[in-house]
């Protein structure tokens, strides 16, 4: 993360067991950063099992509409920081190879002092 704090952090905890609650925390996202807030998403718990490969293509909230990874697209396409939790991976049975390597995976002890710093935070 750099160094200027967000003015926004989302600690999204909702993962794969909850697809209708996962577009708002998006939304709301991208919706702050396109109003140029700066805006980081830290995925811990059941939400890092969105950041392995090929696995938010797989996850549709509404019958017909698009996928997770549509909507995450949506969050980084107006600059939203996505950031991982190093220590969930195992919690979901995953590695580091299993996200991919443009997506920084913090522990929560490296990365509380940033998020802890934002103007907001807010845990979806």
């Amino acid at each position: 993360m750099d160094e200027t704090p967000a003015n926004l952090v989302i600690i999204l905890i909702s993962g794969p067991e909850s697809p209708k609650r996962l577009p708002s925390a998006f939304f709301l996202a991208s919706t702050a950063a396109a109003s140029d807030m700066k805006v980081v998403m830290y995925f811990t718990g059941p939400a890092t099992e969105l950041l392995a490969k090929g696995r938010a293509e797989q996850i549709v909230p509404m019958e017909g509409g698009k996928s997770m990874a549509g909507f995450m697209k949506l969050a980084t396409d107006n600059d939203v920081q996505i950031i991982g939790c190093l220590q969930s991976l195992e919690l979901n049975g995953l590695t580091r190879d299993d996200v991919p390597a443009d997506i920084p995976m913090m522990t929560p002890s490296t990365a509380l002092p940033s998020l802890a710093s934002a103007g907001k935070v807010l845990t979806w």
